[in-house]
């Protein structure tokens, strides 16, 4: 039988084991609107105690617009040592294509996304950007436009883009995002779908392998053994630092707080929650219902 995971309220339960911290922001940090009560305390004690913070978001744009909204929120550079996104990591792999595929992908882009992602494309020499599929040699997804949007909003243009077999770069490999309580679908579906209509899909961001090396380059030094991931998802969180070898703390009160049945800031039943991480084939070192102290 395999042992339960363990549950605990806040970071200080573990904290001496650790010196460095990866930390999820949407659905752990913030809402998308605010930081979550007494984030804010927390980062600020894990850096009084010298612990080193990185935050890695699969937000589908880069670092500089990511810091300001963290700036915006009240979380500002003295609560973190370094910063990462899917959004950068995108943006570095078309302006240095790190293999084949980026390579072969052309200069005409259609972006499938919000204008607050453009910054995913912009200034790369030799890439400009078009409206039409039929114009396009690749697609890049940073997600839906409006969190109203439904997958189905977004059939026609995946199946046009199919038809002509574009590559897609997906800016965010997430389903779903949590944003002020409710769920979203994010770059991630859109590219599940994409797949299913057969089309070719290049990944940046959590659970894949580059933002976790960097993220530890990020923390400077520190040995992997002493580094924990804190993060709401199974399936990109838990299964990167799985495959990172790295410790991860699943927030049971991110985006499967409706499948373990649980209210925000109160434990899951250790039974429901030990089933959910088997099906997932991703399992958490320890699990804490919101990011605390």
């Amino acid at each position: 039988m395999t042992s339960a995971i363990p549950l605990i309220d806040g970071l200080s339960r573990v904290a001496d084991r650790y010196d460095g911290f990866i930390l999820d922001l949407w659905g752990v940090v913030h809402d998308g609107a605010e930081p979550y009560p007494g984030v804010p305390e927390c980062l600020a004690k894990l850096k009084r105690r010298g612990k080193r913070v990185c935050l890695l978001s699969n937000a589908p744009r880069r670092i500089a617009s990511s810091r300001a909204k963290l700036d915006g929120m009240g979380i500002t550079a003295d609560h973190y040592d370094a910063l990462y996104t899917s959004g950068e990591a995108s943006w570095e792999a078309l302006r240095d294509p790190p293999d084949a595929w980026h390579i072969a992908l052309g200069s005409r882009l259609l972006h499938i996304g919000p204008p607050r992602d453009n910054d995913v494309y912009a200034g790369l020499p030799g890439r400009v950007r078009v409206t039409d599929p039929a114009e396009a040699d690749f697609v890049v997804n940073t997600g839906i436009d409006d969190f109203d949007e439904t997958l189905a909003d977004y059939e026609g243009v995946l199946q046009a883009c199919a038809a002509r077999r574009l590559p897609m770069l997906c800016a965010n490999p997430d389903l779903v995002v949590v944003v002020q309580g409710r769920m979203v679908i994010c770059a991630g579906e859109l590219a599940r779908r994409y797949e299913e209509l057969g089309g070719s899909v290049a990944y940046h961001g959590k659970p894949h392998a580059p933002v976790y090396r960097r993220c530890l380059e990020l923390l400077g030094g520190v040995a992997p053994d002493r580094i924990c991931m804190v993060g709401d998802s199974l399936r990109t969180d838990i299964a990167g630092a799985n495959a990172a070898g790295i410790d991860g703390i699943l927030i049971t009160g991110g985006i499967h707080r409706e499948e373990l049945g649980t209210e925000w800031g109160a434990h899951p039943d250790p039974e429901r929650l030990g089933a959910l991480a088997a099906a997932s084939g991703h399992r958490p070192t320890a699990a804490m219902p919101r990011l605390a102290w």
